[in-house]
């Protein structure tokens, strides 16, 4: 089990309340900064191990950025704290930009990034609550994310919490019927303590989703099952956090995030190879320079 880094976890509560002290454009900037920061971290860490989805990592990073720097309520230092919002990667296959985000939070020591997908290291290809501080709930097979958070915002309510639960869903996922018998589920419950996310890039192993299967319109779904839906651009910032925190009503709510598989690495963006390869060094090289423009 992984433990936390308090000198880490100072910084973070730091960057936390500079980002809740700024103005929007400065909030921008700090957010855009530390997303961008985590996706070179995890490029370099899925050419160290040789395996990861880096294409879906660099689509949802904007998104974890913005939840565990400026929006979960949550203790790096006390990760079983009763009263936490909760927070689910149903793409679990994007394990990497999870863990470079909880690095950088201070759940644990950055460098046990270098042991991404080793033997024995923690760090498995997927997410394991048993090992790895921060993390709620295995996931790995697609379409179990949302019925498990469902569950979860079910028990915070009977149990009087004031916890949230997040869920970051893929859009390829949604193809999983499992997700629709909980969406139905949480609107028929009105479970108001429930945000789903979707990491809406359009593009799922081989191919793109509507060639798959189609999902649009996906945000009159959501709302056919009883939600409330916030359609924004899933790499500003400032977009994602005011569908995070805006006022909440007698429903869930499910987030529809536009963004793009491969954001920020030319050579990545929108291309359905890099669901599942890795950079070489080179590669690695150019994209770090681009990140850091």
């Amino acid at each position: 089990m992984l433990v936390a880094d308090p000198r880490t976890a100072a910084a973070w509560r730091r960057l936390r309340q500079e980002i809740a002290d700024a103005g929007p454009e400065r909030r921008r900037e700090l957010l855009r900064e530390r997303a961008n920061q985590s996706r070179v971290t995890d490029l370099r860490m899925i050419g160290h191990a040789g395996l990861g989805h880096v294409g879906g990592d660099m689509s949802v990073l904007d998104i974890l950025t913005t939840l565990f720097f400026a929006v979960l309520r949550i203790d790096p230092e006390k990760p079983d704290w009763p009263d936490r919002d909760r927070f689910v990667l149903s793409k679990g296959h994007t394990a990497g930009a999870l863990y470079t985000t909880l690095a950088a939070a201070g759940f644990f020591a950055e460098e046990e990034l270098e042991t991404f997908a080793a033997p024995m290291s923690a760090l498995n290809g997927h997410p394991n609550r048993v090992k790895v501080p921060g993390v709620e709930t295995n996931t790995g097979p697609l379409g179990h994310g949302l019925p498990v958070s469902v569950g979860m915002a079910v028990a915070g309510r009977l149990s009087g919490s004031s916890r949230h639960v997040y869920v970051v869903l893929g859009d390829g996922e949604l193809q999983e019927g499992s997700n629709w018998e909980a969406a139905m589920t949480a609107g028929h419950r009105r479970l108001a303590n429930l945000t789903a996310i979707v990491d809406r890039n359009r593009l799922q192993q081989g191919a793109r989703t509507e060639e798959t299967n189609t999902l649009d319109p996906l945000d009159d779904r959501f709302r056919a099952f009883g939600w409330d839906v916030h359609v924004v651009d899933g790499h500003d910032h400032l977009e994602l956090l005011d569908a995070f925190t805006a006022g909440r009503g007698e429903r869930p709510t499910c987030v529809i995030a536009n963004t793009v598989k491969g954001r920020g690495v030319s050579f990545m963006e929108d291309r359905v190879e890099w669901h599942h390869k890795v950079p070489s060094l080179e590669q690695i090289s150019l994209a770090t320079a681009e990140l850091a423009r």
